[in-house]
């Protein structure tokens, strides 16, 4: 029974060295790509990023906001129920990213390290993105209340361009924007029984 014991815990402490050297690697990518991101900044390109994480919100909100007065206007019990599922999916993204931000508490690629130059600087924590979270979830969500091309290419070039807005401004790792993905589409598709 010793010898079970010692192999046991030799397999605990190889299992632990394999999973730090493996942070350690997905953090040294994670630097690499921001750093390299940095350096191909234009006055132009930071402007168009800068605009769309700044003014996300508006969209987030919007679109919703707007479904939902066009579904009053019309009678349309169809386009309320989905403006609410749009907008919940969205709400519910940016609570679930707000919880975990708080638990996780990673600090912002400026901050852990000084080669990266942000655009601006954010005070909040880093992990998961919020500006993912919450337009890959009113992306997600539109694009199943409504399966039509015009609607899925825009919403996700739309959603994408906030995404990788928070990489090019320096102020999110390529992991935490792809965490926000994950957890604005997840939310989204969970939620999808509240479609019409």
């Amino acid at each position: 029974m010793g010898h079970f014991k010692q192999f046991l815990l030799l397999l605990l402490i190889t299992f632990l060295y394999s999973e730090k050297c493996f942070a350690q690697r997905i953090q040294k990518l994670d630097d690499q790509i921001m750093i390299n991101i940095q350096e191909h900044r234009t006055p132009e390109q930071t402007g168009v990023f800068l605009f769309l994480s700044k003014n996300y919100l508006y969209v987030n909100i919007g679109i919703p906001t707007v479904m939902m007065a066009g579904g009053l206007m019309d009678n349309n019990k169809a386009l309320r129920e989905n403006a609410v599922y749009v907008g919940s999916s969205t709400l519910i993204s940016y609570g679930a990213t707000y919880l975990i931000k708080n638990i996780f508490k990673r600090r912002r690629p400026f901050v852990q390290n000084t080669n990266i130059v942000p655009v601006y600087r954010p005070q909040d924590y880093s992990f998961p993105s919020g500006h993912s979270s919450s337009t890959f979830a009113t992306a997600t969500a539109l694009s199943i209340a409504y399966p039509k091309w015009y609607i899925i290419a825009p919403a996700y070039l739309w959603s994408g361009s906030v995404a990788y807005s928070r990489m090019y401004l320096g102020v999110h790792y390529p992991t935490d924007v792809a965490a926000g993905i994950l957890l604005g589409t997840g939310t989204a598709a969970s939620m999808s029984f509240m479609k019409k």
